[in-house]
């Protein structure tokens, strides 16, 4: 207990449980309380709460992702990594056993109070999640269901993950996906550079992860490598890695996606000629950043609902954000000073918007609370305004993102469309795409080919 608590020195707002044990804690309220843990605390986290020793552990097993965890019938805390690594141990035994049941990442779901049935999942990264009930005396796994019937027997794009060192030596992970036909089996680089997609997750405080990804699935299928980044500030990674990130919208944040297409250009996955950046919120005020900062770096950006001027973006936030302005203050910047406003106004997109030479797609909802319509007209007009090719689609009964499958379906069909005018990869045509949707396009129709002959069949408006 006493290593316990000198492991968590520097961490006072942390609670913490009973020496030894977790008490009344579930398994998620352990992993939403470590997820704010110092790397170095959050590896030895298992082998403490059991008893162990950290420097024993921390050499033999190396780091811990500790988000996939066990909990023994005295309510320890065990990482599947922790009960692998004991051969010997009935635990390692079955789940060795079910490794082999099904391809895919393994997920405990449930467990019976006597802990002899267990509800488990297998998530793959190219098809749809399978449930299994399994019987640990006799040994036995029932299949149950599948998520996504429809997934099944395609030929959908494995996954797969590197890390790449930035230039101020963080190691950022990141996945990457190839068209099917790309490369040969086994193998994680393609014949030959492609057109790529860098999509940046929103947030920012969040992160990509392994396994099925809708997007990725679709932009590999139409021919492009697509490569998602956790840059500084994405979260499950540690503090000190979430606090890099403070304060660097446009700054460090910016440069470690500029590291990321770095890599891919080397590691002869993406033609530099043909890259594009896209993302939704703050993958939105990233596409902006990317436009405006580098402007030769990518041939085309995807923007949805992303700020364009940070200065306002805090400014107009909704009154369900107001307990958050400290934390926007020390993450962002703070809007209330002027030392503040001038390091906000220096990240913004808008202020640099002059700087924008390479076509760009604006998605907006009407109702957004959180990222105002005010973000995309303003940046919109500063484009038209000097000629850059923009076409700007909005939707008056959405908001912060698109809830309708109609709205969604329209969005991307034009998206893939705009990708296919500047990357040259596959697209299907608009045809009935707009079917039940409410998309309008006040600005741009004719940048996109086919737009404005879809939008005069009576679904949509320019």
């Amino acid at each position: 207990w006493d290593t316990f608590q000198a492991v968590h020195a520097g961490l006072p707002e942390a609670r913490l449980a009973e020496p030894g044990v977790v008490g009344d804690w579930s398994v998620k309220d352990i992993l939403a309380h470590i997820a704010t843990w110092e790397d170095e605390a959050l590896k030895y986290l298992p082998v403490i709460l059991a008893g162990g020793r950290p420097p024993r552990y921390s050499t033999q097993y190396g780091s811990l992702d500790a988000f996939n965890a066990l909990m023994t019938q005295q309510k320890r805390a065990l990482s599947l990594a922790e009960v692998q690594a004991q051969s010997a141990s009935t635990h390692a035994r079955l789940l060795t056993y079910l490794h082999s049941v099904a391809p895919g990442e393994l997920l405990l779901l449930a467990r019976s109070l006597d802990d002899r049935t267990w509800t488990v999942a297998f998530v793959p990264d190219d098809g749809p999640v399978r449930y299994y009930r399994y019987a640990r005396d006799p040994r036995h796994a029932q299949f149950l269901c599948i998520d996504r019937v429809g997934l099944e027997d395609l030929p959908l794009a494995q996954q797969h993950s590197s890390v790449i060192p930035t230039r101020d030596g963080l190691d950022i992970v990141n996945y990457f996906s190839l068209p099917v036909a790309s490369h040969d089996k086994g193998n994680d680089r393609p014949s030959r550079p492609l057109p790529m997609v860098l999509w940046v997750h929103g947030g920012p405080i969040a992160r990509d992860v392994w396994g099925y990804n809708a997007i990725h699935q679709w932009l590999s299928n139409r021919g492009y490598a697509v490569l998602s980044v956790n840059f500084r500030g994405s979260s499950g990674f540690g503090k000190v890695f979430l606090n890099a990130g403070n304060r660097e919208w446009g700054g460090k944040m910016h440069e470690d996606l500029l590291d990321a297409v770095a890599w891919a250009v080397r590691e002869g996955i993406a033609d530099p000629a043909r890259i594009a950046i896209a993302g939704v919120s703050y993958g939105g005020y990233a596409t902006l950043a990317g436009l405006a900062l580098t402007p030769e770096v990518f041939a085309c950006g995807i923007d949805v609902v992303g700020p364009s001027n940070l200065v306002t973006l805090l400014e107009t936030m909704p009154a369900y954000w107001q307990p958050e302005v400290e934390e926007f203050a020390r993450r962002i910047g703070d809007h209330r000073t002027a030392e503040g406003r001038a390091q906000l106004t220096a990240r913004s997109p808008l202020t640099h918007a002059h700087r924008i030479q390479r076509p760009l797609l604006i998605g907006q909802g009407a109702n957004d609370p959180r990222v105002k319509q005010a973000e995309s007209d303003q940046i919109v007009h500063a484009l038209v305004a000097r000629q850059v090719p923009v076409t700007y689609i909005l939707y008056p009964d959405e908001g912060h993102g698109f809830a309708r499958p109609q709205n969604r379906m329209s969005f991307w069909a034009v998206a893939e469309t705009f990708l296919a005018t500047h990357l040259g990869g596959r697209c299907e045509p608009l045809d009935d795409a707009f079917a039940g949707s409410s998309i309008t396009v006040p600005v741009g129709a004719d940048f996109i080919p086919g737009l404005p002959t879809t939008l005069t069949r009576g679904t949509g408006q320019a």
